[in-house]
């Protein structure tokens, strides 16, 4: 006996939709909903016209029979009549002016379970779906991903022409299975041909095939092409990357591979601003260049402005320049040179300085990087213990890993920045090391109102030189927006007593956020965060502790999300007498 279920929904002014055939509530039933046009053009919420409704009838033949092969049901009959006319039979450009009532019905038939099954040949380690066993649901999507499956483990092994040469699938009614023996032809096994570049205007073709790094004459690989895509999207000079294998083989079962290019603009500018009750504002903008030099080479011009307005100081100010060459050395290699001049007008101390640096970045993966430098840097600072003019040489190391999901909104993975800068002097300040590492771990629960818990640990360290002849603008401080949110700008350092206040040779920082979804655009955040700042070289206790707590909103841009935190502190003297308001893009962390 046939089940059936009326669900009633809007078509015009009033109509009817039903699906028969299937009992309600079963998962086929919904799988079958969800994959019907009719069902999405007569929701509630939609008002589609009578063409419409007559289009998503007749396309949804198609797409009910693929729902339906896919479940392993190989002899189903599928009929939808609009006010009791067959859908196929009504004219596209002259629906009726009104349809009353829309009938999906349907008689599945027996469904279908794997008897034998087979595929052959394939490589060893080949992991095929676990679906594609006897007595598994016989879906077609379990077939097709299989030979799939063959198909890549015979690419990995460098045979790029691998494809199904023959299939037999033999239905067995009475039992209902169906046998399944699936050949495949791996061909030979290839290795790259030349790389041929098309659509490039003016990056040079030389350049671009550096830049893909694809090894020619190396036995043919699926993850080398996929990293010589990335390498060339990386540089930012490209709109669009495709690596077509070529249909022939070439001489000596060679492949050659063509890149389709698509240049991006080669100029481009941007702006951003930032916003908290005690620091002030923060504006910033920035130029680039993509091609400079006719190789992908990329500059990029930057100023900043902060604090203005604020009270934690007076304002600052940052220009820069930094020029950045891909695939120098090798193709995971990029040089960089950049320069800085900066002034610091912060709570406790006044800094000029000036930077020059070059070094190369090497990328290991997607996900790690690792940059060495070779930098002078040339100050003037002024705190508690007076006036002092240094120069500096460094050698700035540093190893990034970041396995974000998402780098403004993240909800899965970690991400770890750690930077090692020995610094020479040559005048004016005692030789030294400065480190600091910043570490974060996300992890979300839930998918109706997903939770995500954010956690953020800071550690730094300047060993060698004593505190009143380090750098000054080495030093560090707790407060303000980037380590505890509540407390005011780095009002925690080392207190010298006489209201004098410097900066620490030792940093501990840590940061927990519960972040949740209450819309798909509108969350709330709960955070706490502390700061320890001593005047020891590594961390030991003596210092001081101070901590902050807040809630926060955010909305989501599909950018990244609209930052507002309001933020109080939980410690030290302004416990319950002040808070602070921080605005920005993206994440606190």
């Amino acid at each position: 006996m046939a089940l059936s279920l009326a669900v009633t929904a809007q078509i015009g002014a009033t109509a009817d939709l039903k699906i028969t055939g299937i009992p309600a509530g079963t998962d086929l039933y919904e799988t079958l909903a969800g994959g019907s046009l009719l069902v999405e053009q007569t929701a509630e919420d939609a008002n589609p016209s009578s063409q419409e409704v007559v289009a998503a009838a007749q396309a949804d033949y198609q797409r009910l029979l693929a729902v339906l092969y896919d479940n392993g049901y190989f002899g189903p009959v599928i009929k939808i009549t609009l006010d009791g006319v067959d859908a196929v039979n009504i004219p596209p450009v002259n629906p009726p002016g009104q349809i009353n009532q829309a009938v999906i019905a349907i008689d599945p038939g027996p469904q279908f379970r794997f008897g034998q099954t087979r595929i052959a040949p394939i490589t060893p380690g080949t992991e095929l779906p676990e679906g594609f066993a006897t007595g598994q649901t016989a879906s077609l999507g379990v077939l097709k991903s299989t030979v799939s499956a063959g198909i890549d483990g015979w690419r990995d092994q460098g045979h790029a022409k691998a494809e199904l040469a023959s299939q037999d699938l033999t239905a067995r009614h009475a039992e209902r299975t169906i046998n399944a023996d699936l050949r495949l032809a791996p061909g030979p096994r290839l290795r790259f041909g030349p790389l041929i570049v098309e659509g490039n205007q003016d990056v040079r073709t030389q350049r671009i095939i550096d830049i893909a790094g694809l090894p020619e004459g190396k036995v043919f690989s699926p993850q080398d092409l996929r990293l010589a895509r990335e390498r060339l999207r990386r540089t930012g000079a490209f709109n669009a990357v495709a690596l077509q294998e070529a249909d022939v083989i070439g001489p000596g079962d060679t492949l050659p591979i063509t890149a389709l290019i698509t240049e991006a603009p080669k100029r481009r500018f941007g702006f951003g601003a930032e916003l908290s009750s005690l620091e002030g504002l923060t504006v910033s903008t920035y130029w680039m260049h993509r091609n400079l030099l006719g190789g992908a080479e990329r500059l990029r011009l930057e100023a900043e402005a902060g604090g203005i307005g604020g009270n934690s100081g007076g304002e600052d100010y940052r220009l820069s320049a930094r020029f950045d060459r891909p695939a120098t050395f090798n193709e995971d290699t990029n040089f960089y040179a950049l320069t800085t001049l900066e002034q610091l007008d912060e709570v406790n101390f006044f800094s000029r300085q000036f930077d020059v640096e070059a070094g190369f970045t090497r990328i290991a993966s997607e996900n790690r990087t690792y940059r060495l430098g070779l930098g002078l840097r040339r100050a003037e600072t002024r705190d508690a213990f007076g006036t002092n003019r240094y120069s500096l040489l460094t050698l700035p190391l540093g190893i990034e890993f970041d396995y974000r999901d998402k780098e403004l909104d993240a909800k899965e993975g970690y991400f770890i920045n750690a930077s090692v800068t020995p610094f020479l002097a040559l005048s004016g300040a005692d030789d030294g090391l400065r480190t600091y590492v910043d570490a974060r771990y996300y992890k979300t629960f839930g998918q109706a109102r997903p939770v995500t818990f954010a956690l953020r640990g800071q550690l730094g360290s300047v060993y060698g030189p004593d505190l009143s002849v380090a750098p000054a603008d080495y030093l560090f401080y707790s407060g303000g927006g980037g380590t505890v949110r509540g407390q005011p700008y780095q009002s925690l350092g080392v207190d010298l007593g006489g209201g004098q206040t410097v900066g620490g040779r030792s940093f501990v920082g840590f940061s927990a956020e519960a972040r949740v979804k209450v819309t798909d655009a509108i969350g709330i955040v709960g955070f706490a965060d502390a700061g320890y700042i001593g005047s020891e070289e590594f961390y030991d206790g003596s210092g001081r502790w101070q901590s902050g707590a807040g809630l926060g909103l955010r909305y989501d841009t599909g950018i990244g999300p609209i930052r507002l935190d309001l933020a109080v502190p939980t410690s030290g003297p302004e416990t319950g007498e002040n808070f602070q308001v921080y605005i920005g893009i993206g994440q606190a962390f």
